[in-house]
């Protein structure tokens, strides 16, 4: 409770962060004590501890956390690498599965070829995710999947992550010889999608704002797709993701 305190009197971070803190010192101590090393009294004593107020902190909140992007920005921003190099190849192919698919960073990195399957003209992919017990179905299109293929063929490396690393820097000749069979990092992977996003004037925008992207555009259709492409157990937690704003003229004749 104190350290809580601590964290919302002390310092300037944001509620979701501080509340995500304390949730994880509550998974800690209830696996303490699942394992019997502290006492179920000391295990729930921990377990009532409050999260702190995301109103009374709204304040704190960054301004840009969500940040909505138009289909033409995400088009723009899919062919943004070009693909006259095998780096521009693998990222193109990167960005229109992120766009397409709503993955999470982690699952597109650790992404295999075998995952990967074709229902009849279309594609989709069987994804664990983080709150996956069995793998679950997410989308890719047709032009992902184009993509994709492109950079396995040129790549010339045998590997069964579909994006995989280069070592080092440069371009041009001297690709081939930076060309590894390991994944990307997660964190290679974030660096990459803001690079492109400031290079077509989109400087907030992060990997998982594709996410939010998939989610707002399909929730328009079906927000039961939505949910499904996500793989979210929660209806309300896809809802959250969707960030379309009001639609001009939706009062004009309503009496």
């Amino acid at each position: 409770m104190a350290w809580r305190d601590h964290l919302v009197v002390n310092t300037v971070l944001s509620p979701n962060t501080i509340n995500r803190m304390l949730a994880a010192i509550r998974r800690t101590i209830k696996e303490a004590a699942s394992r019997r090393l502290i006492s179920s009294a000391v295990a729930y004593d921990f377990s009532v501890v409050e999260s702190v107020s995301v109103r009374a902190l709204r304040g704190r909140l960054k301004k840009h956390s969500k940040t909505r992007i138009l289909p033409a920005q995400m088009r723009a921003l899919c062919d943004s690498p070009g693909t006259a190099t095998l780096l521009g190849q693998r990222d193109t192919a990167m960005l229109h599965t992120l766009a397409s698919s709503g993955l999470r960073i982690s699952e597109l990195v650790s992404l295999t070829s075998e995952q990967i399957d074709q229902a009849g003209d279309y594609y989709t992919m069987r994804i664990t995710g983080k709150t996956d017990v069995e793998a679950r179905l997410a989308p890719l299109s047709v032009e992902a999947k184009q993509h994709i293929d492109s950079w396995i063929a040129a790549r010339l490396v045998e590997s069964s992550y579909v994006f995989t690393s280069f070592e080092g820097r440069g371009a041009g000749k001297h690709e081939y010889n930076r060309l590894t069979a390991e994944p990307m990092s997660d964190v290679s992977a974030w660096r990459i999608v803001t690079s492109y996003a400031q290079v077509c004037g989109l400087e907030y925008i992060k990997p998982h704002d594709f996410r939010r992207f998939v989610a707002t555009e399909l929730s328009a259709k079906n927000v039961i797709d939505a949910q499904r492409a996500l793989g979210h157990k929660n209806l309300n937690t896809t809802q959250r993701y969707v960030l379309s704003g009001l639609k001009p003229g939706l009062t004009d004749n309503l009496y």
